[in-house]
């Protein structure tokens, strides 16, 4: 060949005469009307795929990505790609459809895109959207709800109003008046100043003052199918002993970062030694062993979602007594996280607990119900403070109320924990974390805690109380106790 094509690209005069001869030498494959490849063994649909927009912008210079193709910026299940153009006729390639339609030229508020293209700006796609005159170029009115909730969600009301202004400015432009009063009412009911009749679930939710985060609820709904299809373990309590909820409150403190020795801790909870420097770091134990030795307490496990919020705040109000500033038994106002996981919303937490309590009322036995309570609650991150101990109160209470074994997580096996749970979080993988809760379990039932100094020395034999981070360094682990 005498001159370098790329991959993919489309023909014109300049060089037909060559790609009509190198066809036939069989050094170019024909994919469509005028577009070509030198890619002699992918599927031509993966490849046109692949390079999309290139095909749009030199197959239509100057048109306007437009209706559902702007707002998901990509085509639909089934190739459809939308545009106003010039050109009438659509072009058909295999797994790619452009369907071009008339109506008005960019906009100062629409962007340059791939150089020969525009992209309707955010209103503009919105309020083309609304519009009745195809419904296979457009999104549902469901689906336009859903995407104005999750806008609320991900950048606030702002956001929202200033859609709503710059629809207000373009609407006349477009023709599309009627569209605009749609779409002013949708966000309006949305933000709580008007009240127009709503179609998708999300958007029902805000309405009802029960807002959500579905993305977590994807989470759920993962470890709820992972948990219902794991044969998961019956584990009867064999040494029961006051030296469990002892032991279940400081290492949940231990793993975040309320660090007492041994016989410090004995002190604070078992003789009221309240040290005069740390005394909210002390309460922080003491309250949670004041709930995990309450047997009548750990056995009340939720039937309702009603009964889930009022167990959850009752339980975080007794935890973290000692710390009025952060107001005990009171759902968090300001966003929290933990390194790179952003947790859910102030607004969403009560909402999303609900939604996230469905799941829970599937699952039968007391070990899956008590690992989905558990990052249900960690997940959610319903407080500013004390989560996580929250999250395994709330586990532990389920198999308490089933007469099944704790679960304890020991010092050295933080690290085996926290990963699981950001995997869960991050990566949507549930066996990490159903995995690490499952020797978790089989661990502390294998201790007799009937003795306290026994249960010390079992844990100290076994490197429970060693840092996750050095016992890494140096090759240890948590060892199973000889049963």
């Amino acid at each position: 060949m005498t001159i370098s094509l790329p991959e993919v690209f489309v023909s014109n005069a300049a060089v037909a005469s060559i790609v009509s001869k190198e066809v036939k030498k069989g050094h170019l494959r024909k994919l469509g009307s005028r577009v070509y490849t030198t890619n002699l063994t992918e599927p031509a649909e993966a490849l046109i795929r692949r390079h999309v927009w290139f095909i749009v912008k030199e197959l239509f210079p100057g048109s306007i990505i437009v209706d559902r193709t702007a707002l998901e910026h990509r085509p639909t299940s089934d190739g459809s790609v939308f545009l106003v153009s010039r050109k009438k006729r659509p072009v058909l390639l295999p797994g790619l459809s452009i369907y071009p339609r008339k109506g008005p030229g960019p906009l100062a508020e629409d962007r340059p895109f791939m150089e020969k293209l525009f992209l309707s700006c955010p209103a503009r796609a919105y309020l083309e959207n609304l519009s009745t005159r195809r419904s296979n170029r457009t999104l549902s009115r469901k689906e336009l709800e859903t995407r104005l909730e999750m806008l609320l969600q991900g950048s606030g009301i702002e956001a929202l109003q200033n859609l709503r202004d710059e629809a207000r400015k373009i609407s006349g432009k477009l023709g599309l008046e009627k569209e605009f009063k749609t779409l002013n009412g949708l966000i309006g009911t949305l933000l709580g100043t008007h009240q127009i009749p709503m179609t998708a679930e999300i958007s029902l939710a805000r309405v009802q003052g029960k807002p959500y985060d579905p993305k977590r609820l994807d989470l759920f709904q993962s470890l709820y199918e992972a948990l219902a299809n794991t044969n998961t373990p019956d584990r009867v309590i064999e040494h029961p002993g006051s030296a469990l909820p002892f032991f279940e409150a400081y290492f949940s403190n231990f793993i975040e970062g309320t660090e007492f020795e041994v016989k410090e801790a004995a002190e604070i909870v078992f003789e009221g030694k309240i040290p005069r420097n740390r005394p909210k770091d002390a309460h922080d134990i003491l309250g949670t062993y004041q709930i995990a030795s309450d047997i009548g307490e750990m056995k009340k496990c939720p039937k309702t979602d009603d009964e889930l919020i009022s167990i959850l705040k009752r339980r975080h109000a007794l935890l973290m007594h000692g710390r009025p500033e952060i107001n005990p038994g009171e759902f968090k106002a300001a966003s929290n996280q933990a390194g790179a996981t952003l947790f859910v919303a102030p607004d969403l937490v009560e909402g999303t607990l609900r939604k996230g309590f469905q799941w829970l009322q599937g699952l039968t036995t007391p070990f899956q119900r008590a690992v989905y309570m558990m990052f249900l609650i960690a997940e959610v991150h319903p407080f500013t403070d004390g989560n996580g101990r929250c999250a395994r109160i709330m586990m532990n209470a389920e198999l308490v109320a089933a007469d099944q074994i704790r679960i304890i997580i020991p010092t050295i096996f933080r690290n085996n924990y926290i990963t699981a749970l950001k995997v869960m979080t991050h990566q949507n993988r549930p066996d990490p974390l159903i995995r690490s809760l499952d020797f978790a379990q089989k661990y502390t039932g294998l201790i007799d805690w009937s003795d306290f100094d026994k249960a010390h020395t079992i844990l100290q034999a076994t490197h429970a109380f060693e840092d996750a981070n050095t016992a890494e360094m140096i090759g240890h682990r948590l060892i199973l106790p000889s049963s």
